[in-house]
């Protein structure tokens, strides 16, 4: 089913000068990029993004890092998107994240790891409006081939 679902790349990305690199890799995935843009995210987005995790321990290390630099933001879209996604970019702890996935690679520490992606449709779908107006979304049609299945 195509999906479409929110990734950030974190500051440290952007830091790191590793945002090609990153959109490289989701598109010789088979995915298409239909929304980007470099933001500063507002606490306020902060707290709504990382709703689910109000009052535990790491909430507020969480919203100050995700504050503390420029995010870049984008809608990704293409076939079962979100699952392609989250395996993609691995484990949340970099040092359990696999080689060969975005965190493990690049990633630093738990909330230096990268990236985010959405977790499920619903939180795609919640997390897309956080950032995107629905006329800032561009579909676009990959070729003939292009699948979410290829390594």
């Amino acid at each position: 089913m195509t999906e479409r679902t929110l990734v950030l790349l974190k500051p440290e990305t952007i830091l790191r000068g590793l945002v090609g690199e990153i959109i490289s890799r989701i598109e010789r995935r088979g995915l298409s990029i239909a929304s980007f843009k470099m933001v500063s995210v507002t606490r306020r987005q902060a707290e709504e993004l990382y709703t689910m995790h109000r009052g535990k321990p790491f909430y507020e290390s969480l919203i100050e890092h995700i504050t503390s630099g420029p995010v870049v933001a984008m809608v990704v879209e293409g076939l079962d998107a979100i699952r392609v996604m989250r395996r993609m970019i691995g484990a949340t702890n970099p040092c359990e994240a696999e080689p060969g996935t975005i965190r493990g690679d690049y990633g630093l520490t738990i909330t230096k790891n990268v990236i985010h992606a959405a977790d499920s449709l619903e939180n795609a779908e919640r997390e897309i409006k956080i950032f995107f107006k629905p006329e800032e979304i561009i579909s676009t049609q990959r070729p003939a081939g292009a699948s979410c299945n290829k390594t």
